[in-house]
């Protein structure tokens, strides 16, 4: 038996969280109370997509992680990075997985979270130029501020400075300018930190600082 006093009643809370279809509860000092406690716990987040509605981290906890379909393949060095499924593309299995009235503002975060394309011109006799490696993810969870629809953060794992000096980053963002962020010397170090991150979700921001990282 839990020696929590207030065990049972947040029980319940998290029991009405899930069985609104906007999360809401009633503006009560003792239900407020509870969902603070909720929060600190990281048990109940922010809802993405119902102004002052409440997620629970339980039900994020079904919700499906993005990143690129061959990602195991190309760190067992089976593919080239160029064969890689694009951010495009994951972006695209991310916004097909949400409520069709989701999709429209996921689209609009679109170029913020895979940015604007870039076009190289193959110079002569010269094979096309490719972008450096941006591998995009997106998983259940929240932030300072909340995440993208359908409660979602979005990261990278990318190269940064020169190629003695430089160092491949994992980088996680919230909707707005909450971020953490980790750097490892090789790619197969930052991939297998990629791999337990998304084996971490759902989760707050500040909990990837058990795995090293830090907020910006």
């Amino acid at each position: 038996m839990s020696k929590d006093p207030h065990a049972e009643f947040d029980q319940s809370i998290l029991d009405k969280i899930e069985h609104s279809p906007i999360g809401a509860l009633a503006v009560t000092p003792t239900f407020q109370d509870a969902v603070m406690r909720l929060i600190a716990a990281r048990r109940v987040y922010v809802h993405a997509d119902h102004k002052g509605g409440y997620v629970t981290a339980r039900s994020l906890a079904s919700r499906p992680s993005f990143h690129a379909q061959n990602l195991e393949a190309f760190m067992a060095g089976a593919i080239l990075e160029e064969e890689l499924e694009s951010n495009g593309s994951i972006y695209d299995r991310y916004v097909q997985s949400l409520p069709p009235s989701l999709r429209a503002r996921a689209e609009k975060d679109r170029v913020m979270v895979i940015g604007k394309p870039a076009h190289h011109r193959a110079k002569q006799g010269m094979a096309a130029v490719h972008d450096p490696l941006h591998a995009l993810f997106l998983v259940p969870g929240t932030g300072p501020n909340p995440g993208l629809a359908g409660n979602y953060l979005h990261g990278s794992v990318f190269h940064t400075g020169d190629e003695a000096t430089g160092s491949w980053v994992v980088q996680v963002h919230d909707s707005l300018d909450g971020a953490s962020v980790i750097a490892r010397p090789t790619l197969a170090e930052a991939l297998t930190l990629l791999q337990e991150v998304l084996a971490s979700a759902p989760f707050h921001l500040v909990e990837l600082n058990g795995l090293g990282f830090r907020i910006t």
